[in-house]
């Protein structure tokens, strides 16, 4: 059985760092299949999807290792483009990926104990994301 559900979420941007892990768990309690794979895909391309422990050194980290490799501060031809000022944003989460897939046994993620879902959002303005998922299995 395949069951697609979507989630929606509203963002500050600038590297917004959001536990999605709850909502998916809330998801796949709704759905009728008990154990199999969940594939959570970002519909954007300014936003990406990860796993981490959540917590505020981890997320600082992160967001410094972001600014690190792919600067905010210098120019990106998609801004000479469009002049919006993201071009960052969409190199950001071309290197992070917009998608991943998680087992589930009995309704329940298998995951690490200190392992979240997280989705970050690396434009340059609050926006509403979209995170689509295909719950499959039995």
């Amino acid at each position: 059985m395949i069951v697609t559900r979507e989630i929606t979420l509203n963002t500050r941007g600038e590297c917004d760092i959001i536990d999605i892990t709850p909502d998916i768990e809330q998801e796949l309690a709704r759905a009728e299949v008990a154990n199999g794979i969940v594939t959570i895909f970002v519909a954007g391309s300014t936003a990406g999807l990860t796993t981490i422990e959540f917590e505020p050194g981890v997320l600082a980290d992160l967001q410094g290792m972001w600014q690190r490799i792919v600067p905010k501060d210098i120019a990106y031809a998609h801004d000479c483009r469009w002049g919006d000022g993201n071009g960052y944003s969409h190199v950001r989460a071309s290197l992070q990926g917009a998608s991943l897939t998680v087992p589930f046994s009995n309704k329940r993620l298998v995951v690490g104990t200190w392992q979240q879902i997280v989705l970050i959002d690396f434009d340059n303005r609050p926006r509403s994301r979209r995170v689509i998922l295909q719950i499959m299995g039995e």
